[in-house]
């Protein structure tokens, strides 16, 4: 738990580059609006996680699940932003997925040692980065 105010507050460089990327360039926030913003940021957080934790309290659990966030989120009125958190949340899940995935071929890989396995793996990657670019093709002129 937290032994002073202070170290209940967001970060000022993540508030402050969050700020940024929200405003148009060019456009200059004052020392107080950033440390306004940023303690408001921090109350909506607190907020947030103690709504979230009457749900999960309600439901006889000590952890917090993305669901009992998305109920707090209704309770706080705060409907307009369910659907952009679920979708930040469902693009979460996928990267993570992804990780584990690339995670447990190095495994394997390290596992198996070198041997013919590693071509099919080198193309596997090649392809999948042939997605990512949109599927194009290596040419050579």
């Amino acid at each position: 738990m937290a032994e002073r105010p202070e170290d209940l507050n967001l970060p000022n460089a993540v508030i402050t580059r969050i700020m940024k990327e929200a405003l148009p360039d060019g456009v200059n926030v004052s020392k107080e609006a950033r440390r306004a913003i940023s303690q408001a940021a921090s109350v909506f957080v607190l907020y947030a996680t103690s709504c979230a934790n009457n749900f999960a309290m309600k439901s006889k659990r000590k952890t917090l699940s993305a669901g009992d966030v998305m109920t707090a989120m209704e309770e706080m009125e705060f409907e307009r932003f369910l659907q952009p958190l679920q979708e930040a949340l469902e693009a979460y899940k996928k990267g993570q997925k992804g990780k584990q995935q690339a995670e447990q071929k190095r495994k394997d890989k390290e596992k198996n040692g070198t041997d013919e396995n590693d071509k099919s793996s080198y193309e596997e990657e090649d392809e999948h980065m042939d997605e990512q670019d949109g599927g194009e093709e290596d040419v050579e002129n």
